[in-house]
């Protein structure tokens, strides 16, 4: 009797609901998750307390390389994985111990997951129809939620004769359709080619605009998480380092390992120190600074691509090796006898101010930064 009750409870539910709701905070309370080896009884902490909210309504990226605990993190807010430590809410309500099917959540994998023998129009119906929604509504449902994802006029076709692009849409609509709480994204971008992952994160973002649902993207791409999350947590041994608007966290990294992170080209490391208020490149004097002239120790210094000033007279020569054209800009490829990679790259718009054989630069003071050669925590 009560499991009936709960099925007509929550087909009514899905009923009623309009494609449009808000969405629900996540709270992640001390989130840990430790794997032990069956054989040899090592210990691995894929995540370790993970302690973050995750605003009501928001888009978040979990951004971070692989095996870096964003996936486990995903799988323990759908209630797949249970955490060895913490707890996670849905607003106020403690969803640690509820099944998946009870948290009220969509999945969506980079795999699709489409039944291949079933039409679109039944892939998207048959979440409805386990909860045993009537069928009238059923068909409303996906018409509504097929133009939503701007797939209504394929419903009739089989997964097999879509492009990948519009199986991941169907994959969408699947979760959609029965108006979760929460949307998560396990690399839902990873098999397309370039083109078509420029086109459905644009898509991605609109729906979760238009529904309002809280939405989790999981990523290891950068480009991606920057370019469509309303808030970005880099993840990094199963720790958050850093999380804020995507801008934010790019132009304000918390350590090194963040900088690095984010950015294409990638940022520029060179061998530095700090003698008080005084930042070195071996023996060029970069600038001086105030904030630091109760530091006098070995650094790592960190120029962005993007932070250097073509001038005759600039303090910092860097050779380089050959020029590369990447769109709108140029950049070149150079190396630097205190650089900390062999090569690396500086993004210059304007090409007449390439010398044959080196180049002086100056420097942005906004795009460098300065770590801690031990920790890598940021000093400025």
């Amino acid at each position: 009797m009560n499991t009936s009750k709960t099925t007509e409870s929550n087909a009514d539910a899905v009923a009623k609901e309009s494609v449009n709701h808000a969405g629900v905070a996540i709270t992640l309370k001390n989130l840990t998750k430790v794997f032990t080896d069956v054989k040899t009884k090592s210990e691995t902490r894929a995540v370790d307390n993970f302690d973050v909210v995750i605003p009501a309504g928001q888009l978040v990226g979990l951004l971070g390389p692989s095996g870096c605990g964003k996936s486990t993190t995903l799988f323990m807010i759908a209630g797949l994985l249970d955490p060895t430590e913490g707890r996670i809410l849905f607003g106020d309500e403690d969803v640690t111990e509820l099944a998946p099917e009870k948290r009220g959540i969509g999945l969506v994998f980079q795999n699709y997951a489409l039944y291949p023998h079933m039409t679109i129009r039944q892939n998207i119906a048959f979440p409805l129809e386990n909860l045993r929604v009537d069928k009238n509504i059923i068909e409303t449902e996906v018409i509504k939620i097929a133009k939503l994802v701007g797939i209504e006029d394929q419903l009739d076709k089989k997964p097999g004769q879509l492009s990948g692009g519009q199986q991941q849409r169907v994959a969408i609509a699947r979760a959609l359709v029965k108006k979760p709480k929460v949307l998560l994204l396990d690399e839902p971008l990873s098999n397309l080619d370039a083109r078509l992952r420029l086109q459905t994160r644009e898509e991605i973002k609109r729906i979760q605009k238009e529904t309002g649902i809280t939405t989790i993207f999981v990523t290891h791409d950068q480009e991606e998480a920057m370019s469509i999350s309303d808030k970005i947590f880099v993840m990094n041994f199963g720790k958050n380092q850093q999380d804020d608007v995507p801008q934010a966290v790019y132009d304000n990294p918390a350590n090194q390992f963040v900088a690095q992170f984010l950015g294409t080209p990638p940022i520029n490391l060179y061998n530095g120190r700090v003698n008080k208020n005084q930042v070195f490149i071996g023996n060029t004097l970069l600038f001086t600074n105030s904030k630091l002239k109760d530091i006098n120790q070995e650094v790592v210094v960190g120029i962005r691509p993007e932070g250097y000033i073509p001038n005759k007279e600039g303090k910092l020569t860097i050779p380089y090796t050959f020029v590369e054209s990447i769109g709108r800009d140029l950049a070149i490829v150079a190396n630097h006898k205190d650089s900390i990679l062999p090569t690396f790259r500086i993004i210059l718009n304007d090409p007449s101010k390439i010398t044959p054989e080196t180049i002086n630069f100056d420097v942005v003071k906004e795009k460098v930064f300065l770590f801690n050669k031990e920790t890598g925590e940021r000093i400025l």
